[in-house]
């Protein structure tokens, strides 16, 4: 009773010990040979046994509510990493896909280009479809008809590089050394980082030059990435017409800072002295340090 009552704990207690008083006067009035001590040992042991079941519901209680709140906070991760690659593919996608449709509309005398122009922005919004579609699918799934993997797959950076060059800015690629197997997580680190830093590129220094460095060693990847600064009286990029700047919500870099050093690596991110700005991150190749 001690481990398993629910309601009344105060007034079980108590009407058990009255009902004991009540039958040890019986028996002592029947001429039990039991005396007073004997009576208060059976009482005490009662108590112990009772006071031992109290103690086992406790820890109960304090294991039960341990695991809420262990599955409280990974759920409350589980949030926080779909709100990071939720933010990094609606903020890309959708900033290459402003800027793309704006310089569109300085192309109405090369038809061409036009066309190239609009297969661009299709490619990037077939691009982020999929990716919205997966993370909805995570989002949704629930027992076993969840997907076994549930960390997206990056893309490539040679290919996210030459999309984001596609709508307009000067992007240069350098690659040191041979890239390894990355754990999963560190890869899809590695490509948000990327994915994050041309984004901001394009949105505040549309135009400038753009310089993505990856440094390849045996256990981390270095990430750089550079941009100039932009000149005075340079036309505003696109993506910043009609509070294009809210579009990141200030998550960008704080969200990337906490990826990186989640796996163990370490991140930096602020302007240059020499003006424009510079992203640099290094990821342990097995996603922890």
């Amino acid at each position: 009773m001690g481990a398993h009552q629910e309601r009344l704990r105060r007034a079980v207690p108590l009407a058990a010990t009255g009902g004991y008083l009540v039958f040890d006067v019986v028996l002592y009035a029947l001429g039990s040979p039991d005396g007073l001590t004997d009576f208060l040992v059976y009482y005490l042991v009662l108590v112990a046994m009772w006071g031992l079941g109290v103690l086992v519901r406790g820890r109960r209680a304090h294991e039960a509510e341990r695991r809420r709140l262990s599955a409280q906070a990974a759920i409350d991760a589980e949030r926080g990493r779909l709100a990071r690659e939720l933010h990094d593919v609606v903020t890309h996608h959708v900033t290459a896909m402003v800027v793309q449709a704006g310089a569109a509309q300085y192309l109405t005398g090369s038809p061409d280009r036009i066309g190239e122009a609009l297969d661009a922005i299709n490619g990037t919004g077939r691009r982020a479809l999929a990716e919205l579609r997966f993370l909805l699918g995570v989002l949704e799934a629930t027992g076993e008809s969840a997907p076994k993997e549930r960390t997206p797959l990056p893309g490539r950076v040679p290919d996210l590089v030459e999309q984001t060059r596609a709508g307009g800015q000067p992007i240069e690629l350098v690659e040191d050394g041979e890239q390894r197997d990355m754990d999963i997580g560190a890869r899809l680190a590695a490509y948000r980082v990327v994915q994050e830093s041309l984004t901001n590129a394009v949105k505040y220094a549309a135009g400038r030059p753009t310089l993505v460095r990856l440094t390849h060693a045996p256990d981390w990847t270095d990430i750089e990435v550079t941009t100039a600064q932009a000149a005075d009286g340079a036309p505003v990029s696109a993506a910043l017409r009609d509070g294009g700047p809210h579009v990141s919500g200030g998550r960008g870099l704080t969200g990337l800072r906490e990826r990186v050093e989640m796996l163990g690596g370490e991140f930096a991110a602020g302007p240059r002295p020499e003006g424009g700005f510079r992203v640099h991150a290094r990821i342990p190749t097995e996603g922890a340090a």
